[in-house]
C-alpha cells in the first residue's frame, strides 16, 4: 500500500467560544491509503485539549502508514488493527481505522455502515452548536437554523456569570419555542452551583446537559446525575470503554466521540456495553471536515442524541457527502465512507502540505 499525508487548515465561519477556550481554526491531517488503484481516507484534527499539534499528528500518521506495509491487503490490516492501541493517541487510531474502512468498503463495493453491522443507511437529526455569545446573537442564529430545518440546537455554556447562560437559553427558547435544546458547559460549572443551575435550565425546557462539572471526578458526576431534574451526559469524564463501564447506569448519557475513544469499532463496543443500562448513547465530534465526521455518521442509527455538526461550523468544508445543512446528517449509500472532495478554492490552498511514503 502507498500511504500519503495531506495537511490543510480548516477555518471556522465564526469563532466558537466555549467555557475553556475559543477556536477560530484548526489543522486537519488526512491519511490516504492506496491499494490496487483504490484509495481510502481518514482524517485527524489538531486539538489543544488532547495535546496534539500538526507536527505530532503528521509524525504519528506517517509512522502508522508505514506500519501497514506488513499486511498484504487492507482487509488483513483492518482485521489485525487493535481496537485499543496502547500508546497511540485515539485521534490517530480513529483516522487509521477510517482510512482502512473506507478502502475496504470501496474494494467490496459496500458502504461502511454495512461493514459495521447496519443494513439501512443511517440518517439522524443533528444538533447545531451555538457558542458562548450574546443572547441576541444566539437568538438570531437559532432563528436562522430553524428556518433551515434544524430541530436540535446545542448551546455552549459555562460563562463566568451563570446568568449569561440563563439569558442565552431564554433568548433562544423565545425565538425557537419548539426546538430541542441541549446545553454544554464543558465542565464550566462548579459542583456547588450545578444542582441549582440544572433546576433552572430544566424549567426553561433544556432537554439534557453535557458534562456540567469539571472532569476528574466521575463519582461526583454520577451523584449529580442521580438527583438532576434533567438528563446529565458525561463527555470529558467518559473517554474510553473503561470510563463507560464505570458510568453505565449512573449517568443518563455518554458522549462518544470517535476521536476520543479510538474509532468506530470502539464506539460500537461502548454502545453495546451501555445498552439496556439506562445510559444512552450520544454521538459527538470535534470540528472537522465531512471526511472526519463520516465514520460517526455511519453509526448515527445507534444514538439517542446526535451532535455531528463539526463540518457545518467551517467556512469551507473540503469534503462533501454527509449532508447536514438541512439539520439531518445521512450517509450517501456510496461504497466506503461515501464522501468525496469538493473542488478546491483559493483560500483552501493556504497552509497545505503533502508528503508520501510507499508502504
Amino acid at each position: 500500500m502507498k500511504s500519503t499525508l495531506r495537511t490543510v487548515r480548516l477555518r471556522l465561519a465564526e469563532p466558537l467560544r466555549i467555557s475553556r477556550s475559543t477556536t477560530t481554526a484548526r489543522h486537519a491531517v488526512r491519511l490516504s491509503l492506496e491499494h490496487q488503484g483504490l484509495h481510502g481516507h481518514g482524517e485527524a484534527v489538531t486539538s489543544v485539549y488532547y495535546g496534539l499539534d500538526t507536527q505530532a499528528l503528521e509524525q504519528w500518521l506517517h509512522r502508522r502508514g508505514r506500519e501497514l506495509a506488513r499486511y498484504p491487503d487492507p482487509e488483513t490490516a483492518l482485521a489485525a488493527l487493535p481496537e485499543r492501541a496502547p500508546g497511540t493517541p485515539p485521534l490517530v487510531a480513529a483516522a487509521v481505522e477510517s482510512a482502512l474502512l473506507d478502502l475496504v468498503g470501496k474494494r467490496a463495493a459496500t458502504p461502511v455502515h454495512r461493514l459495521l453491522g447496519t443494513a439501512a443507511a443511517p440518517a439522524a437529526a443533528t444538533a447545531r452548536t451555538i457558542g458562548i455569545t450574546a443572547p441576541g446573537h444566539a437568538a438570531a442564529l437559532a432563528a436562522r437554523l430553524t428556518d433551515q430545518g434544524f430541530s436540535v440546537i446545542k448551546l455552549k455554556a459555562g460563562s463566568a456569570d451563570p446568568e449569561d447562560d440563563v439569558a442565552r437559553v431564554r433568548a433562544v427558547r423565545a425565538t425557537a419555542p419548539h426546538v430541542r435544546l441541549l446545553l454544554d458547559p464543558n465542565g464550566g460549572w462548579s459542583a456547588s452551583a450545578a444542582p441549582a443551575l440544572l433546576g433552572r435550565f430544566a424549567e426553561l425546557g433544556v432537554e439534557a446537559v453535557e458534562q456540567p462539572v469539571p472532569p476528574g471526578d466521575p463519582e461526583g458526576l454520577a451523584r449529580l446525575a442521580a438527583r438532576s431534574p434533567l438528563p446529565v451526559i458525561a463527555d470529558e469524564d467518559a473517554v474510553d470503554i473503561e470510563d463507560a463501564r464505570r458510568l453505565a447506569g449512573r449517568v443518563h448519557g455518554i458522549n462518544v466521540k470517535l476521536a476520543k475513544c479510538g474509532g468506530a469499532r470502539a464506539a460500537l463496543r461502548i454502545a453495546e456495553l451501555i445498552a439496556g443500562s439506562g445510559t444512552h448513547l450520544m454521538l459527538g465530534c470535534l470540528t472537522a471536515s465531512s471526511l472526519g465526521l463520516a465514520p460517526a455518521v455511519h453509526l448515527a442509527d445507534r444514538a439517542r442524541w446526535t451532535d455531528l455538526d463539526g463540518h457545518l461550523l467551517l467556512a469551507h468544508d473540503p469534503w462533501t457527502g454527509i449532508g447536514g445543512t438541512d439539520g439531518t446528517v445521512r450517509v450517501s449509500g456510496r461504497p466506503g465512507l461515501g464522501v468525496h472532495p469538493r473542488p478546491p478554492f483559493d483560500g483552501a490552498r493556504a497552509g497545505v502540505r503533502e508528503s508520501g511514503a510507499r508502504s
